[in-house]
């Protein structure tokens, strides 16, 4: 059966994913920018911090993506195995528990027991692991796709501070790429918003807000130990 309804859930892992990464991207790379130009460095120097900025952040991003995921993947397993040794160790008690959860939902007993029933005649572990364990399919941990998304995301995000460093002159450096950025950060925001049907405004807001502090403190140590000669 096709449902009408637009919903989103399916998108939860790689939208946030791709979310950090593309805002870590931003901020982490316009903030280092800006703190290395405010210590008086050359444009060169900026480039070369920046791209550097770039790979190594993308690398973290997608090493780190896949440790954390690659943590909650194996948790589930873990627990799916558990319950698969359960389910042929102690059927009864698992269909008992199965027939409880679908009572608190509020069904009544006689039902609940029915439902539990054909759901585990249909796909036990399965139904034991959306209701009992709440693990799906839509919701599972995917490290491979979170680790890809995530660099992909962080790459394409840091690229665009550095292309506003090669575009700006120097006098305007500061002011431009923090402006810009913050432009970017806000599209960020409104995209996410877009996809995930979160508010926009409060979703532009929150990563603007963050991105313009990071910068600001950023920039404010670069010109605190500036060691321009």
């Amino acid at each position: 059966m096709q449902h009408s309804e637009r919903h989103r859930t399916h998108r939860i892992g790689w939208l946030r994913a791709a979310v950090l990464g593309a805002n870590d991207g931003i901020v982490s790379t316009a903030s280092l920018v800006l703190g290395v130009a405010a210590s008086g460095a050359t444009t060169q120097t900026i480039l070369v911090a920046g791209v550097a900025g770039l790979v190594a952040g993308a690398m973290s991003m997608a090493a780190g993506e896949y440790v954390s995921v690659s943590s909650q993947s194996d948790t589930e397993n873990a627990d799916l195995a558990r319950e698969k040794q359960e389910l042929a160790d102690n059927p009864r008690q698992e269909h008992a528990e199965l027939k409880a959860i679908y009572v608190e939902r509020g069904l009544d007993e006689q039902l609940a027991g029915q439902v539990a029933t054909q759901l585990m005649e249909h796909d036990s572990l399965g139904a034991h692991a959306r209701d009992e364990l709440g693990i799906s399919e839509t919701l599972a941990a995917k490290p491979v796709q979170a680790a890809f998304a995530s660099a992909a995301t962080f790459a394409v995000g840091a690229a665009l501070p550095l292309l506003m460093v090669a575009l700006l002159p120097a006098a305007t450096l500061m002011w431009g790429l923090s402006g810009s950025s913050l432009v970017f950060l806000a599209l960020l925001g409104l995209l996410a918003a877009r996809a995930g049907g979160a508010p926009v405004v409060t979703s532009v807001v929150r990563v603007a807000f963050w991105g313009a502090l990071a910068m600001g403190l950023t920039a404010g140590v670069g010109a605190l130990f500036g060691v321009a000669a």
